[in-house]
């Protein structure tokens, strides 16, 4: 499982939400919208985007 990977896209503002979900996405790696990150996919990592999947798109690569 680990070296799959998994494409995610900031596709909407981070203004306006929480804290530790503004965190979360810093932590993925994406800076501005529609900015994108391909990743390994890691347990750590799934549920990193499980809590802030309404700001992100993803693509299993």
């Amino acid at each position: 499982m680990a070296d799959k990977k998994i494409k995610v896209t900031l596709v909407k503002s981070v203004i306006g939400t929480k804290k530790d979900h503004r965190a979360t996405v810093t932590g993925l790696g994406l800076r501005r919208l529609n900015s994108s990150r391909e990743l390994l996919d890691t347990p750590a990592i799934r549920g990193m985007i499980r809590k802030i999947q309404y700001l992100l798109k993803v693509e299993e690569q």
